[in-house]
């Protein structure tokens, strides 16, 4: 190649890495402007969180959920905390930990279990230990549209770490019958807006058993990646969210039906 062509080459090929340089340096500035809600920075880079998932598991203790009902469904949680693939899905994430987070709802919403960070077997052993010990929680009404006000104002916004992904584990054996003023659904695009992915776990058992499913998918469901895995019953209320922490947990988007049967998580761990 003539001098000046190799010349020109060679300046043409500077002026390109130093422009590459530039913009990934003001990209690298932008994320860091990204705003956060919840103590969660949605940066795109593992090392910008301290956990990989929040997640809220809101639980429907109305009425019709009597002391058996109940105990199903706080047993059904502690199993699954206790589970090795729910256990391994913590793990094995980029930064080997959660924050859980329960909520128990009827007329009135109460944060039964605040914020906890689980890291280990142990802490996750222990998490399972302090969901047994709950007392119940009654109520007449089923108001999913206040429990989901209550996460979005009290919840959600009290995260004490930076989270990769927002969860809200909704389960429940009803339609909201409290009539207010604010829909569920209004509620639900207002966390879907700030970050948070809603999923549900309709429990299909009574007069709404033929219905919730849809119902769940129309007003509760919300958020990049959320779905809705439905429990045949109470007592199978403690497989479905099993399967639900995993999915969740291991922050899978979109699953398809077959994982509902045997959901396998980033690391190739199979839950059945």
């Amino acid at each position: 190649m003539p001098l000046p062509d190799l010349f020109r080459a060679r300046t043409w090929l500077a002026g390109a890495v130093g422009l590459a340089l530039a913009l990934g340096l003001a990209v690298a500035g932008r994320a860091e402007d990204i705003p956060q809600y919840g103590g969660g920075a949605n940066t795109g880079a593992d090392e910008a969180y301290d956990v990989d998932t929040a997640l809220v598991v809101s639980v429907d203790v109305s009425n019709s959920v009597d002391d058996v009902r109940y105990k199903l469904q706080m047993e059904g949680i502690a199993k699954a905390l206790e589970d090795p693939s729910v256990i391994d899905a913590i793990l094995t994430g980029s930064r080997g930990s959660i924050l859980f987070s329960m909520v128990t709802w009827a007329d009135r919403p109460k944060l039964s279990v605040p914020w906890v960070k689980i890291a280990s077997k142990e802490e996750a052993l222990a998490v399972a230990a302090r969901v047994r010990k709950l007392p119940k929680e009654g109520g007449e009404f089923t108001c999913v549209s206040g429990m989901l006000r209550t996460i979005a104002d009290k919840v959600t916004t009290q995260i004490p770490a930076k989270a990769k992904r927002i969860v809200v584990d909704v389960s429940g054996d009803g339609k909201d019958n409290c009539n207010r003023d604010e829909p569920t659904e209004v509620v639900r695009d207002e966390l879907v807006a700030n970050g948070v992915i809603i999923n549900g776990l309709p429990i299909l058992e009574g007069n709404d058993k033929d219905t919730l499913e849809k119902w769940y998918k129309d007003h509760v469901m919300g958020g990049t990646g959320a779905f809705v895995l439905p429990a045949h019953g109470f007592e199978d209320f403690g497989r479905a969210i099993r399967q639900k922490f995993v999915i969740e947990i291991s922050g899978l988007t979109s699953p398809r039906p077959s994982d509902f049967g045997m959901v396998r998580d980033t690391s190739g761990i199979v839950a059945r």
